[in-house]
């Protein structure tokens, strides 16, 4: 694997159809689910330049800091708080387009504006979220909820 991705796409869904066999060959053999989450986490980040981009683990009944990409984040989440732990509980993907009208958002940063949030699923059991955070109102929408679903398949069959 290269030192950088090299993405020439210039839309959005090209970038990720370019990105998609870069992330099976990252994950492919590799059965740590932390090293994968890095990887990922970072080749997201490169990618589109998100704000900020990465994982929460389901541990003690709670969403923990995994890896991710960006500045500090908060370490722990319960159920229903927040857009992770309402993705969690929902066990579906989260578009929010002004985080600031979402109700009981937890602010990490106030520079996030926009977020997305996809649960990652292994069987039937939820493992974690992805959650990716934008400084732009409006920054996330079906094409990015259908590749990052895609991403968080790859990531759970690893």
């Amino acid at each position: 694997m290269a030192e950088d991705l090299l993405i020439a796409g210039t839309t959005k869904e090209e970038k990720y159809r370019e990105l998609l066999p870069c992330l099976e060959s990252l994950t492919s053999g590799e059965t740590d689910l932390t090293a994968n989450m890095a990887n990922i986490a970072a080749a997201l980040k490169q990618t589109f330049g998100f704000f900020w981009v990465g994982f929460y683990r389901l541990k003690e009944e709670m969403l923990v800091l995994g890896p991710f990409q960006g500045p500090v984040a908060c370490t722990r989440i319960r159920y229903g708080k927040g857009v992770c732990g309402t993705a969690w509980q929902r066990a579906e993907t989260l578009i929010v387009p002004d985080v600031n009208e979402f109700p009981g958002h937890i602010a990490c940063n106030s520079r996030s504006r926009s977020e997305i949030v996809v649960p990652v699923f292994r069987k039937e059991s939820i493992i974690g979220v992805l959650d990716i955070d934008s400084e732009h109102v409006n920054n996330f929408d079906a094409t990015d909820a259908f590749y990052l679903q895609r991403i968080c398949r790859l990531l759970a069959a690893s």
